[in-house]
């Protein structure tokens, strides 16, 4: 196969990425988005093998046990992830995400000793074994940032999956005096030997910046708290995509350049999308510490304030009797697995005359598009699903608003107190309804550690108990 022809392929596999891109930017095009990455992975790893084999006259023997390196690596991987992915719950997605891109950015940090151990392979190194300078500078970020990648996913995985007892995979921030001057100083550290593996191409500088990669990627992420997981995950997504750029500049390969690069802008633009829809800068994110001072206030709020509750059966007789419901799922629903309770409920309601609405906020959940991802599995009408910005000025008309699991992203604070840590936030505005209906398990706060206004007015009824079995007894009770 001709150079030509390589580089002709990996063209259409990254106009392949970019389709998958874009179709994956709304719910109606995303099975088509996703066979376009598939079938341009495909082509990548196709020509990449290609490529491979045209070496076989230089590599000999060689070639035959890296090809079969190669195919049991394909097999054994993706038969992993062929398992993993009919087995992962909707809950477990964002645990999922995040370690998959740790596993990324490790990729990038071998694939960076492999290039440093033997740079002739590659065909980098003159004659005397040097590695031009310019490949020293992208093999030294590349290794950093997929360093800092690897940990900080591990970590953010443990938060996420919130099982674990060790004090880093705790959900609520791990904070200590000075912490950003060591992050700042290890940050400097790691510029200082990547100069002097850049300059001299020695191999203790190189392994000491990616040993404080590593602990500066603990270092940013425990500090973080849960109520900004749905950032840290595109953060990281953003990362693990520069990390591949990286190493593809070392590699001279085009397709990993260009792919890493769609990966790396496309997180970094959905962070910054996540950051304005809570109202927070990306760098008061990597800060951390979001509501560690809230969490004791709303705890003795919600020890004083009553609140109106209600059963199932009080909830149908208000659904069944609207003209227009809103609903507004969040993680809750997803932990319950009650999407399809709730699309057989949805279908009564709207089989009685009433004009049911699903209204989505941009971080609900766990991670970006979460919510989004639930209702697809239910087979939820596009159509009936809309964004914030295009549904909160009609829940002033909306006869009953029912909230499923979520917390921090209805809550009016954002809107009516200034000295709240939210405050400015945007949320789905359910408080404007004539009804608010609340689903939760109990009064416990949200991500953000603070007590919700809207449970404690007039107009909201409470209904305590898991989502799927409430969602079950109203839909039984609209028979």
């Amino acid at each position: 196969m001709s150079m030509n022809a390589v580089t002709l392929l990996y063209l259409v596999a990254s106009v392949c990425f970019i389709q998958a891109l874009k179709g994956l930017s709304h719910p109606k095009s995303a099975r088509l988005g996703n066979a376009f990455g598939m079938a341009g992975m495909a082509l990548a790893i196709v020509t990449t093998i290609a490529l491979i084999a045209k070496q076989a006259p230089a590599l000999g023997s060689d070639l035959i046990v890296g090809l079969s390196v190669l195919a049991a690596a394909l097999i054994v991987g993706g038969a992993i992830g062929a398992v993993i992915a009919a087995r992962v719950e909707m809950t477990k997605m964002p645990e999922l995400i995040a370690a998959m891109h740790s596993l990324i950015g490790l990729a990038a940090v071998c694939i960076a000793y492999a290039v440093v151990i033997e740079p002739s392979a590659f065909g980098l190194a003159s004659t005397d074994g040097a590695l031009p300078y310019g490949n020293r500078v992208e093999l030294f970020i590349g290794s950093f940032i997929g360093a800092i990648t690897f940990s900080g996913s591990v970590i953010a995985f443990g938060k996420l999956s919130g099982k674990y007892e060790f004090r880093l995979f705790q959900g609520t921030p791990v904070v200590y005096p000075g912490q950003h001057a060591i992050n700042l100083l290890l940050a400097i550290a790691a510029i200082a030997f990547g100069v002097g593996f850049v300059v001299t191409q020695a191999w203790l500088p190189f392994a000491v910046v990616t040993a404080i990669a590593f602990v500066l990627g603990v270092l940013i992420i425990i500090p973080i708290g849960g109520a900004d997981m749905p950032v840290v995950v595109s953060m990281l997504n953003s990362y693990s995509g520069w990390a591949a750029a990286g190493i593809g500049f070392s590699l001279n390969n085009s397709m990993l350049i260009i792919a890493g690069s769609l990966v790396g802008s496309s997180g970094a633009i959905l962070s910054y999308i996540m950051c304005r829809a809570m109202n927070r800068s990306f760098f008061g994110v990597l800060l951390g510490g979001f509501g560690t001072e809230a969490s004791a206030d709303g705890a003795a709020k919600r020890e004083q304030r009553p609140v109106k509750s209600g059963s199932a059966d009080d909830a149908a007789f208000l659904l069944g009797n609207a003209e227009s419901v809103v609903i507004v799922p969040g993680y809750g629903l997803a932990v319950a697995r009650a999407q399809h309770a709730l699309k057989e409920l949805t279908d009564k309601l709207t089989s009685k005359g009433v004009d049911v609405r699903y209204a989505i906020h941009p971080v609900a959940g766990r991670m970006p598009g979460h919510m989004n991802v639930l209702l697809a599995e239910a087979e939820v009408p596009y159509d009936q699903v809309y964004e914030m910005e295009d549904i909160n000025a009609e829940f002033g008309q909306t006869d009953v608003v029912l909230v499923l699991g979520a917390n921090d992203v209805v809550n009016p604070a954002a809107k009516n107190d200034p000295k709240s840590p939210i405050a400015g936030m945007p949320i789905l505005e359910a408080y404007k309804a004539r009804t608010v209906i609340v689903n939760k398990r109990s009064m416990a706060s949200g991500y953000a550690g603070l007590d919700n206004d809207l449970f404690y007015m007039d107009k909201t009824m409470m209904v305590f108990s898991d989502a799927k079995k409430v969602i079950e007894s109203m839909s039984k009770a609209l028979d």
